[in-house]
């Protein structure tokens, strides 16, 4: 894609959109670039209505993501205006793959540390290799987290696994993040690019509108009370019911075929 860094590495194949950090010397740690970035990826996806789910992994095969790249801190976050603009370059891309209208699935291969964990947070759907391992090294680095981030992870594994995860600062295995709830899928490390794909397939196979309902009804879900937006819920659901594609849904079904749906 013209005008992004390279270190995103961008594609549009069947349905999908792909992002893949690439800054594998640094196991794909978050330059300024790839947090200024991401959002212009993101919207470019959202625009486009082939693509029906999102991927984010990362290049090399050896990490996901670890986080941000330090060695841009002395740069890039040396005073309290530049601390600003960083931290809201970041703030701005979290917020918008957290809130993509489209289907996000993190396909974590390695490292998934500190703020990579982070954007896996940001994701609908987490699936990792067997040989994945996960991190918030906060509390080696004398860093204090904001309620926002850890609301994604308390909302995840609950109080006494985040707890747990930042008292340590540990890695934790594949197989534990399964067992905490941090990860939906650990597959062996052959198998994960195959699985992501014919999972990316089933998605994008399905109602669009159907899958729009379902995120935002359950992302309006886990809201508080006094924020959960019940008209935007009933809204949604009934714009599925007077859909083409709802009349599609019926029509396949009867005639026994696979549906073509289209957005509307």
């Amino acid at each position: 894609m013209s005008g992004v860094t390279d270190q995103l590495i961008v594609s549009k194949e069947n349905g999908v959109g792909t992002i893949l950090f690439n800054n594998p010397d640094r196991r794909n740690a978050m330059t300024f670039d790839m947090w200024q970035d991401l959002p212009i990826v993101l919207d470019d996806f959202m625009n486009d209505v082939e693509v029906r789910v999102i991927v984010v992994g990362g290049a090399g095969g050896k990490a996901f993501c670890a986080g941000a790249d330090i060695s841009q801190f002395e740069k890039n976050r040396s005073s309290g205006d530049s601390v600003a603009i960083y931290n809201a370059a970041v703030e701005k891309a979290s917020n918008a793959l957290a809130g993509s209208a489209k289907p996000t699935i993190a396909m974590i291969e390695g490292f998934c540390i500190g703020g990579g964990l982070g954007i896996a947070l940001c994701c609908d759907i987490r699936i990792a290799n067997d040989l994945s391992s996960f991190a918030v090294p906060a509390a080696k680095l004398g860093l204090g987290y904001r309620a926002d981030g850890l609301k994604r992870l308390v909302d995840l594994v609950g109080p006494s696994f985040a707890k747990e995860i930042f008292y340590t600062a540990r890695q934790f295995t594949a197989a534990e993040a399964l067992t905490m709830g941090l990860i939906n899928r650990q597959m062996p490390r052959s198998m994960l690019k195959a699985y992501v794909a014919d999972y990316t397939s089933m998605i994008a196979a399905n109602a669009p509108l159907t899958i729009f309902a379902a995120k935002t009804v359950i992302d309006q879900l886990i809201k508080p009370e006094s924020l959960y937006d019940s008209a935007l819920c009933e809204k949604v659901v009934e714009d599925c019911f007077a859909s083409e594609d709802y009349k599609e849904g019926r029509k396949a079904f009867m005639e026994k075929r696979k549906p073509n749906f289209q957005s509307k």
